[in-house]
C-alpha cells in the first residue's frame, strides 16, 4: 500500500503545479518599467541564443504583467546613483546571482540567476538613474526558456527590490 501514498503525493504535487500555472499570467519577462525596460548588453548574445530572445514583448506583455503583478514598479532610493549602485551590487550578490557585468558609469548591472530545483537560467538587468532627491532603480528578469515562468521572475524582482529597500547598516 505504500505505492498508493506515493501516487497520491505525485497527484497532489502535479495538481499544485497546474494550479500555480493557471493562477498567474503566462509571461516570462517581468520589469519595473514596461514602457522602457532595462536592456541587456553583456548578456545580449545569451539572450538572443535563447528561445525567448532579448526583445521585450511590448504592450501585450505589459498589460498581462500589470494585471497579474501590479505591485512591481520602479524603486526610488534616497541615495545618489553611485551609492545606489553599490547597494544594487550587494543585493544581487546576497541573492546568489552570478554577476556578468557591473558598469557603475552606465548604472547597469547584469546577472544570471539559477533556479534551485531545476537549475533553469534566468537573466536579470538592473538600471539606476538619477531621480529627484536620489535615484530610480529599474529591474528586469527574463527566463531563457518557457512561455510562462509560474511567477518565478516576479518573485525574483520582488526579492531584489525588498533587499535593496532594506535599510543599510551604518
Amino acid at each position: 500500500m505504500p505505492w498508493i501514498a506515493i501516487a497520491a503525493g505525485v497527484v497532489v504535487v502535479i495538481g499544485l503545479l497546474v494550479f500555480k500555472m493557471a493562477s498567474g499570467p503566462r509571461i516570462h519577462d517581468i520589469t519595473t518599467d514596461t514602457e522602457d525596460p532595462p536592456q541587456f548588453v553583456a548578456l545580449l548574445a545569451a539572450r538572443q541564443a535563447s528561445s525567448n530572445g532579448a526583445v521585450y514583448g511590448g504592450p501585450a506583455v505589459a498589460a498581462e504583467q500589470k494585471k497579474g503583478y501590479p505591485d512591481i514598479i520602479p524603486l526610488l532610493l534616497p541615495d545618489p546613483p553611485e551609492r545606489a549602485f553599490a547597494r544594487i551590487e550587494a543585493a544581487a550578490r546576497g541573492l546568489g546571482w552570478r554577476i556578468v557585468a557591473a558598469v557603475p558609469a552606465e548604472g547597469r548591472l547584469e546577472a544570471t540567476a539559477t533556479t534551485p530545483l531545476l537549475r533553469f537560467k534566468d537573466d536579470v538587468v538592473v538600471r539606476v538613474v538619477p531621480a529627484l532627491n536620489g535615484s530610480q532603480v529599474d529591474v528586469r528578469s527574463v527566463s531563457r526558456f518557457g512561455r510562462g515562468d509560474m511567477g518565478a521572475n516576479a518573485k525574483r524582482v520582488r526579492a531584489f527590490l525588498a533587499a535593496l529597500a532594506a535599510p543599510t547598516p551604518r
